[in-house]
């Protein structure tokens, strides 16, 4: 077994947001390629709400309002790397960071 210490990163956003001219999710899969972390995971949801408590949900007829979480695991390293650039864009997003083991087992 190959483990390593490191984070679980989470964003949650509507999927109609956008970034320097791309759709948010889009933005940080490229982003996180970029800065080497080597997977994520984009989950569309079916309902949420945010700080302001505004029901945010998969609609039928409108999608852009659909939650959607974008969670990535990577080293320390790679963490403050993409926090760092985040403060740098100003991007807003509400995030969850958890300390975790990761790794590969079995291949």
């Amino acid at each position: 077994m190959n483990a390593m210490n490191g984070y679980q990163v989470s964003f949650f956003f509507e999927q109609d947001r956008r970034h320097d001219g791309a759709a948010m999710h889009e933005w940080l899969l490229r982003t996180a390629r970029s800065l080497g972390i080597e997977g994520g995971t984009l989950l569309p949801a079916s309902e949420g709400y945010g700080r302001a408590g505004r029901l945010h949900s998969a609609h039928f007829v409108e999608l852009g309002d659909q939650p959607v979480e974008f969670t990535m695991a990577m080293t320390t390293e790679r963490a403050t790397a993409l926090f760092e650039l985040l403060e740098r864009e100003r991007v807003d997003l509400f995030y969850v960071k958890t300390a975790i083991e990761f790794g590969r087992v079995g291949g």
